[in-house]
């Protein structure tokens, strides 16, 4: 089997973790698999990077910073790589040229006092370049030839900074040129995950988490057999643990069952990596670093279907809820495609809509960070329509979250959606918004942030979701 396997940030996180992740990587690759690594950065070090770029903006970046990123991993490739001197050095000279570019850039910015997505793309996909000679080094202390390769060698993407979307075509043929002829001689590459690169060769981020995702385009690319995300949690839970102490794993879902779930809040995955990986029917198996001998959770074309409909409840919290309204919207055509034109242009991510029947009340929500940048795009692209009261206001609160129930058996099923609120009303937790795909497949709610764990816990005790499925 041709496997593509990524290490998150706390599998990665010392010369501990890392040693693991190779002896992992390494254990497959005895057992006959060809295998591919995707490495995060260690745990912490982009946020790191990313702090270290907003202070340098506002003149107080020191290179203390940089010592502090340098110093765990020159301690951890002394530790990982005791028998192989030149493959040290040459890693300790990258890493030095790595740094020295962090402070340039850094010191830059303390000039021009600005922060430019395409810079910031250059600062914080910094961190899996640092990691990958690590871990690849010590691959090569098991007697298996490793190298590091960085996905800007690989990965073509758009411009988008910040959020770049691969170019599939290109990708594919970069990708076999130089993966496949390694993986023939029974090379190991590690390849620096959350990055990519424009056709013209300027460095970019593919968001936030976005490792996952690098794995997946990976593995479509090389047509791989299974893409295994190693983590540290025992796959995807039916809830999240801290909100429902008795939230179990799922042992099988579907690809969207997954999506729906990433997309909802779950951070067991970056909610774009299931759709390379299905475009291809290829299986993404979630694991824990932690404990290997968990079999984790499968993601297939049809998971394990549950006949109780709902297979999972989970939350998104730092989010806003942006309400357009004004009685005088009703039947004024244009209002919603002027303000989801004014929301696209600032590049928020809407995460739910609602409507009032009525076209009364049109709201949505974004990230809590986006809120008040997009709410003055909206009162000027609809300013005409408050002067002339077709609008009556545009407000912003904060204080709420969005709860999703999902599950594939849910489409069709009748009472699922009477269950949910049922279970809402019986904890006295009051439903602000509603909002349900024509998929059926997932139920949105937006509910008081504080009442958000409370709504969980109910819909989940609702569906016995502590239980195995049936």
């Amino acid at each position: 089997m041709l496997i593509v396997m990524k290490f998150g940030g706390t599998s990665v996180k010392s010369a501990e973790r890392i040693a693991q992740a190779a002896a992992l990587a390494v254990n497959s690759a005895r057992a006959g698999h060809q295998v591919v690594v995707v490495t995060s950065a260690m745990s912490g070090v982009t946020d790191k990077l990313i702090g270290a770029a907003k202070n340098a903006v506002n003149g107080q970046y020191h290179k203390t910073v940089s010592d502090e990123i340098y110093e765990p991993h020159r301690l951890a490739l002394h530790e990982l790589t005791p028998n192989d001197a030149t493959r040290r050095r040459e890693a300790l000279e990258s890493l030095r040229q790595k740094i020295e570019r962090l402070d340039t850039l850094c010191k830059g910015l303390t000039m021009l006092r600005e922060l430019t997505p395409r810079t910031l793309d250059a600062i914080s996909g910094m961190g899996e370049m640092l990691c990958a000679p690590i871990l690849a080094g010590a691959i090569a202390e098991h007697g298996i030839a490793s190298r590091s390769i960085e996905a800007t060698e690989l990965i073509v993407t758009d411009d988008e900074f910040g959020q770049a979307e691969p170019l599939p075509a290109q990708t594919r043929q970069l990708t076999r040129e130089k993966l496949l002829p390694l993986l023939a001689a029974g090379e190991i590459p590690v390849v620096t995950g959350f990055i990519g690169a424009t056709e013209d060769g300027v460095q970019t981020t593919l968001g936030r988490g976005g490792s996952d995702y690098t794995a997946s385009i990976l593995g479509a690319a090389l047509d791989a057999d299974e893409v295994w995300i190693w983590t540290d949690v025992n796959g995807v839970m039916t809830a999240n643990p801290n909100d429902v102490p008795e939230a179990r794993t799922m042992r099988e879902i579907s690809y969207s069952e997954a999506s729906e779930l990433a997309y909802y809040g779950a951070k067991v995955l970056h909610y774009k990596t299931i759709l390379p990986a299905f475009k291809q029917n290829i299986p993404v198996l979630i694991l824990n670093s932690f404990e290997p001998s968990d079999p984790g959770t499968r993601v297939t074309v049809t998971g394990r279907p549950s006949s109780r409909g709902v297979k999972a409840v989970t939350s998104i919290r730092n989010v806003s809820l942006i309400a357009i309204s004004g009685k005088g919207m009703q039947g004024i055509p244009g209002i919603a495609a002027k303000a989801f034109d004014a929301v696209a242009a600032e590049r928020a991510n809407v995460l739910m809509i609602s409507q009032a029947s009525s076209e009364n009340n049109l709201c949505f929500v974004v990230n809590s960070s986006e809120a008040v940048r997009v709410t003055k795009a909206l009162r000027s692209a609809l300013e005409l329509d408050l002067l002339q009261g077709h609008i009556e206001d545009i407000t912003i609160d904060d204080s709420i979250a969005i709860v999703a129930a999902v599950g594939d058996r849910m489409q069709g099923a009748p009472g699922i959606a009477g269950k949910v609120f049922g279970a809402l009303g019986s904890v006295g937790v009051n439903v602000i918004a509603i909002s349900q795909g024509s998929s059926e497949r997932n139920i949105s709610l937006i509910v008081g942030e504080k009442e958000a764990a409370e709504a969980v816990r109910a819909i989940h005790r609702a569906f016995e979701l502590n239980k195995p499925s049936q």
